[in-house]
């Protein structure tokens, strides 16, 4: 029992530590040793971070928090944002703070300008940083009352922070100084600013104030830091990979597809980009096929009442867009699943007829803000890979496993190895009873519990623990998602599970069981892309335009050395169609160099180069995507020993 004003302080290793009530965890590290003091940035109380400065008024669990432990990036990271909206303000008096919180590998910050910021100018704000830092000066925090605290945002001309404090209901306010700065935050912060060194500024962009496009604009400085010097190159390094493998800039080089003003967020494939998406779609397609799905096709624009039934008006009408049709309220279509019901609902179905697998690649259309927009991976129309289940409540089990081996399969398929899993629960705005909630829930909870072996044995691979991600479910039903990850270590949510109670309910869908009494049945939304554009976006990024010989838009590129091959040009070309090769011919007169650069340029992994020798050989020299030159093959050993060797089959 703790002596009065005294408290017990558990450390990491079980140890217990009396300390007198008032000390902070740099206290207790002084107490453990001068290192771990000297090394203290921040420590956890009870699994909460806080200052390595915050007294310690009861018994806790403590665990002090260095440069090198998990997390610390939480700490150092939003110490870096106020050295540098600190830094902005010197350099521009009369900035106005908006927000700036720690993001994944990163950190922002908002500012209202009297001037805009440039690309050029992040160096100038880089090295005011480097001063700040090179002051050390003490981070120290305090807590005024609310009046206080708007008082002081008032003195420092704040008006973004004075809204801010005007909405809190806390009737305290922290705010955090270092030198002459002061922001209002709830920390923690690193104990000086000199502790890190490690930073860099990336990039400038556009931000509305809180999200609200009605609302100021405001400029967002992104930048990151890291512990070490080497953490901070081998991240630089990261994201010169993912710039070179940007899927925009990938897609213009090799002609895949644009956006244009006439139609903002709306993509336009070109007949490559054409090629690409088909191909997806039909490998998508025959894996269904192969599961029994049947695939169905419904309306772009529907009577709005619809969407009332679904619930879509009262939880998704911002997103979506609406048309008058003689005098008649419609909406253009969010999402298939009201239709499918409609579907389902045409006629009268047994127990016999269930599970009903029903797909559909629909397109459909959602108002995205355009400051959120970004190539293929946010656009305001594109096909969802989509299908619902309708099954009784005793198939759910089998009908989530069965998704989950089709999501994993596919992520098989595309190269893809690594991947997390999380099972989101009910949101505060939803639809449906608690009851019904609870049901799904625990449905999926166990269908993830039940899949780990079934998709060991099945596919030979380990299914990792799920997280449980609580509040983040549709407004439907809570739902399994799937995060892959790409060749260079970036994760992508695709893949999702739903399971939904209240949809059956709300259409009033039934079934006659075996004791000839009717029933409701239980609806799964799922998807293993997305959506067919972003999981492109993905893929174009994942395989940095490189795509395997089996998804290339343009398996092969004929090109002759001078106009004299051109005729015999022709004729492998059109040998090469009539086999099944998507091939184009460049029979320009341009230097062989030059095409082959072009090519390459173009990511076509088969370059087919006829001179001279070729052209009286009746052969072809065919170069590699890694550059390696293969010459002297007939037609059919091209075929045989080039071509279908480096096709990646896929299931038909």
């Amino acid at each position: 029992m703790s002596e009065p004003n005294s408290i017990q302080v558990t450390l990491p290793d079980g140890k217990v530590v009396p300390a007198a009530s008032g000390s902070t965890p740099l206290d207790i590290a002084s107490g453990i040793g001068k290192g771990l003091a000297k090394a203290a940035i921040g420590a956890r109380v009870d699994g909460q971070l806080v200052d390595v400065t915050r007294p310690l008024t009861a018994d806790c669990v403590l665990e002090i928090v260095t440069l090198k432990s998990k997390g610390a990036e939480e700490i150092f990271r939003h110490t870096m944002t106020h050295i540098m909206a600190a830094a902005v303000k010197r350099l521009h008096p009369g900035t106005a703070l908006g927000v700036g919180p720690v993001i994944e590998n990163g950190f922002y910050y908002d500012f209202g300008l009297p001037s805009a910021i440039t690309e050029e100018e992040l160096e100038k704000i880089a090295r005011e940083m480097e001063k700040i830092i090179a002051e050390d000066s003490p981070v120290i925090r305090e807590e005024l009352s609310r009046d206080a605290a708007r008082a002081l945002m008032e003195k420092e001309g704040e008006p973004l922070k004075v809204e801010l404090i005007d909405g809190f209901g806390d009737p305290r306010v922290s705010f955090y100084r270092m030198g002459d700065f002061v922001d209002m935050c709830r920390g923690p912060h690193l104990p000086r600013t000199g502790v890190l060194k490690h930073f860099k500024l990336l990039s400038v962009a556009g931000a509305y104030w809180k999200g609200d496009a009605k609302n100021r604009q405001l400029q967002r400085v992104y930048g990151t830091a890291f512990a070490s010097k080497e953490e901070l190159q081998a991240h630089i390094d990261f994201l010169e990979e993912a710039r070179k493998r940007d899927h925009r800039k990938i897609g213009k080089e090799m002609d895949l597809f644009s956006f244009h003003l006439e139609g903002p967020g709306f993509p336009f494939f070109h007949p490559k980009g054409t090629l690409l998406y088909q191909t997806l779609l039909d490998f998508w397609r025959a894996e269904h096929r192969k599961r029994g799905y049947v695939e169905v096709t419904t309306p772009l624009v529907l009577n709005e009442q619809l969407w009332h039934r679904s619930g879509h008006w009262d939880n998704y009408k911002e997103n979506m867009y609406f048309v008058d049709i003689e005098g008649e309220g419609y909406a253009i279509k969010p999402m298939n699943c009201p239709g499918h019901c409609l579907i389902y609902k045409n006629r009268g179905h047994s127990y016999r007829d269930l599970p009903i697998r029903m797909m559909e690649p629909g397109r459909v259309h959602r108002h995205e803000l355009s400051g959120v927009m970004h190539g293929l991976f946010r656009v305001r129309t594109f096909a969802i890979d989509d299908a619902h289940i309708y099954c009784a409540p005793d198939q759910i089990q089998d009908e989530v496993l069965g998704v989950i081996e089709l999501i994993l399969s596919t992520y098989r398929t595309f190269g893809f190895s690594g991947f997390r899993i999380e099972l989101s629960t009910r949101p505060a705005k939803r639809v449906g009873t608690d009851e019904m909630w609870d049901k799904a829930e625990a449905a999926l909870e166990q269908a993830l519990v039940l899949a780990r072996d079934k998709v060991k044995a099945d596919l030979g691979m380990e299914l990792p623990e799920h997280a449980i991600n609580p509040g983040d479910g549709a407004f439907y039903g809570p739902k399994i998602d799937f995060h892959i990850k790409d060749c260079i270590g970036r994760t992508w949510q695709c893949g999702t599970v739903q399971l939904d109670f209240s949809m059956p309910e709300r259409f009033d869908l039934e079934f006659v069981g075996s004791d000839n009494a009717k029933h409701r049945p239980v609806m799964i939304h799922r998807a293993a892309f997305g959506s067919f554009e972003r999981f492109l976006g993905i893929l174009i990024e994942h395989y940095a335009g490189k795509f395997p010989l089996w998804l290339a838009p343009v398996q092969a590129l004929v090109m002759t050395v001078t106009s004299d091959q051109n005729e015999y040009g022709r004729e492998v070309g059109k040998a090469l169609r009539e086999l099944g090769v998507r091939v184009e011919e460049d029979l320009r007169n341009e230097k062989i160099g030059y095409k082959i650069r072009e090519g390459q340029l173009a990511r076509v992994p088969l370059m087919i180069v006829l001179g001279k020798a070729e052209a009286e050989k009746r052969s072809l020299t065919v170069r590699l995507g890694n550059g390696r030159n293969i010459g002297d093959l007939n037609l059919d050993t091209f075929m045989e020993q080039v071509f279908r060797k480096h096709f990646r089959e896929v299931p038909q």
